[in-house]
Parts: structure tokens; sequence; C-alpha cells
């Protein structure tokens, strides 16, 4: 499908330079690639294997052990649902069948609009706001069907548009300093 683009490929390149070694930025160049595109393409992962100097299979053996990254199309907000104990008891499953029925979309699948993907969470670590939902790496909860609904209205029409970034977008943040190289700090 697609390699970095060309503002991609200068900002891994500067994502890069903050490493001793350029291996140690695969998995922020992932990100950077599933911004991007909304996952990682075969392209995109060949496209970071040449950049940081390994195998594509590398780049891929490491992107398929993390659930933050994804090698299929996903919808524009991947809403994962802790089904944990204390969300469990708090009513996780109810939302979670609710969440199905609602978008009218299975775990594991993206709705017909390619506006929302549904998961299951074994543990989002957000137990004092059980069941706690995140979207996009962003938490929500406690959660019920009402909530649940409000929350994908606002998705759906914009309004959390400053909170809850694209699917890809991890960090907030762009890095500008790096690990000591050579005796100097890498810096952009």
């Amino acid at each position: 499908m697609a390699r970095l683009n060309a503002d991609s490929v200068a900002e891994a390149e500067a994502t890069i330079a903050l490493y001793p070694q350029k291996r140690s930025a695969l998995i922020p160049l992932c990100h950077l690639a599933q911004a991007q595109d909304g996952y990682l393409t075969e392209d995109a992962m060949a496209h970071i294997a040449e950049l940081v100097g390994v195998t594509p299979a590398e780049v891929r053996g490491t992107a398929s052990f993390y659930d933050m990254l994804h090698l299929e199309p996903v919808g524009r907000y991947v809403i994962a649902i802790c089904t944990n104990i204390a969300c469990m008891l708090a009513g996780a499953y109810d939302l979670l069948e609710h969440a199905e029925a609602s978008l009218g979309s299975g775990v594991g699948q993206t709705t017909g609009d390619g506006l929302f993907t549904i998961e299951e969470a074994e543990c989002l670590a957000g137990c004092d706001n059980a069941p706690c939902v995140q979207v996009n790496h962003r938490y929500f909860g406690p959660l019920d069907a009402a909530g649940f609904d409000r929350l994908t209205a606002d998705l759906a029409s914009g309004a959390l548009d400053g909170t809850v970034p694209h699917h890809g977008v991890l960090s907030r943040v762009t890095r500008s300093v790096g690990l000591e190289k050579d005796g100097e700090a890498a810096a952009r």
C-alpha cells in the first residue's frame, strides 16, 4: 500500500537521530506509519526496515507483539472495553453487548462507515472508573449504555476531536532530545 510520505520520512529521520542505534527507533516509527495510514501497511513496514537497518520480518514481528499497533485497517476510533474483574463486576459485559448492538458490529470488527472498531480489553488499568473504556488510548469511564451512546455520538460528530486523536496517534508530544550519542546529546 503506502510507504512513508515525505513529511513522515522527515519526521522518521529526526526520530532516528534521537537514538544511539537506528533500530531503537523501530516502535516510534511504527506509530508514525500508523498515524499516517491508520495501520501498518506492508510497504510501510518494509520502508521502516530500510530506515532502521532491520528486515521487514523484524518490523512485523515487533509490531505484532503490541496491541497498540494494527496490521490491518481499523476504524477511525478504536473502542476498547475492559472486561477484567473490576470492570466485569461493574457491568462491562452488558456494556460490551450494548456496544455491539448499538454500533451493529462485533468485537474485532469495524462498522460499515469505518468510524468504529470494537475491542475487548483484558485490563486497561482504569479500575477506579469501571467499566473503563479507551478510545484511541484515551480513557473514558465509568460508562453505562447511555454514556456509551453519548460518547459515540460525540465522536461521530467531531465534538471530541481535540481530545481523541486519529487511531494511529499515541503521543501528542514530539521528542526533541535523545540519549547521548558519542558524547553529545542527539537533538534536532
